[in-house]
């Protein structure tokens, strides 16, 4: 790709990709001194490409996406997006606030999931370079989804000599209104050399949210059991746990003061990432309904467990369930979380 450099600015590059609804799309390039790269483009505030070092020091591509803009327009998977207005499931896809009922967008069943139709997925974002850092900015009208509110919301991505993407958000509105965002790369450290399986995972968390058949919570905390993370490969809990896959939201230890969320690693190369979040809990998904239309970056359509998204976020259908921690944002009342993912070459799931 044929990236242009941003004027004295010699960690950002960019290239005019594509033209969607009379507006420009673009792609960027974020360079560390090290040679590692993230790339980003302003439809979706979507992270694209994560490019970092393994242990022999040959770089590959860790998160899964698409050479092509169409890639991204036919899929349906959320790959690499950010999601709002509310990340995950909203049940019956309404909630009341102050006595009032909001009808949401209804794209999953009689639910609604990551923001309806109308989620930020899908929309085209006004950007701003400050620096070594890019800002995507949307201004999500009242009613937008069915929520309430004008929402102008800024999602942030700096990238590091240390090989660390941190990612920010903040928000503001003018009505009360609820919000949860999150970023849904699909991972994988084999640099899609193979898939997630042998991958292994450490979760902070002893308590997962009890779930039934549609991965609705039931508004019981119940302890993790054989879906505890302590290192093990992806298969072997799965197999422990006798499930084909996870789409399960896993509760931090509330004392955790080092805000170390997950660590992902693969031993064959050697690569680990470790997540660091201001978020209470995460949404552990192993990709099984994964699929893609065209060809991802590996030259053949995406299948399931191809990737796996770690989605540090709220507590899903939180509006509607009294016990849960609050995502309800009011005017004047300032939002900030982030997400920091940190990459590294050694031992499998370190301890820090």
């Amino acid at each position: 790709m044929d990236y242009k450099q941003v004027e004295n600015n010699p960690k950002v590059t960019f290239q005019h990709w594509a033209t969607y609804q009379g507006q420009k799309i673009f792609r960027f390039r974020i360079q560390n001194n090290k040679g590692s790269f993230v790339e980003l483009i302003n439809y979706g505030a979507t992270l694209a490409a994560i490019v970092v070092p393994d242990r022999l020091g040959n770089p590959g591509n860790v998160i899964l996406g698409f050479d092509s803009f169409e890639g991204y327009l036919q899929d349906h998977c959320y790959i690499g997006s950010t999601v709002g207005r509310f990340a995950n499931r909203i049940s019956d896809a309404s909630f009341k606030l102050n006595d009032e009922t909001f009808k949401l967008e209804k794209n999953d069943g009689a639910n609604t999931n990551h923001g309806g139709f109308s989620g930020f997925n899908t929309q085209i974002f006004d950007f701003n370079i400050l620096d070594d850092e890019i800002h995507f900015m949307l201004n999500s009208k009242d009613g937008e989804g069915g929520y309430p509110g004008n929402l102008n919301f800024i999602v942030s991505y700096s990238f590091s000599n240390e090989d660390e993407l941190r990612i920010q958000y903040s928000a503001q509105t003018d009505r009360e209104t609820v919000v949860n965002f999150t970023n849904h790369a699909y991972f994988n450290l084999s640099s899609e050399s193979s898939g997630i399986m042998a991958h292994e995972l450490q979760i902070e968390s002893a308590h997962v949210l009890e779930a039934d058949s549609a991965y609705l919570p039931t508004g019981k905390i119940i302890p993790a059991g054989t879906l505890t993370f302590k290192g093990q490969k992806i298969e072997t809990c799965l197999a422990e746990a006798d499930l084909k896959g996870l789409n399960t939201f896993y509760i931090f230890n509330p004392l955790n003061s080092c805000r170390k969320a997950a660590v992902l690693s693969h031993p064959a190369t050697g690569r680990s990432l470790t997540i660091r979040t201001s978020y209470p809990g995460l949404m552990l998904y192993t990709g099984d309904y994964l699929s893609s239309t065209l060809p991802g970056y590996d030259g053949v359509p995406y299948q399931p467990f191809d990737g796996l998204c770690i989605e540090c976020q709220d507590y899903p259908d939180s509006p509607n369930h009294a016990n849960f921690p609050s995502a309800v944002l009011e005017p004047g009342m300032p939002y900030q979380q982030y997400i920091h993912l940190k990459f590294s070459t050694g031992n499998s799931c370190p301890e820090s």
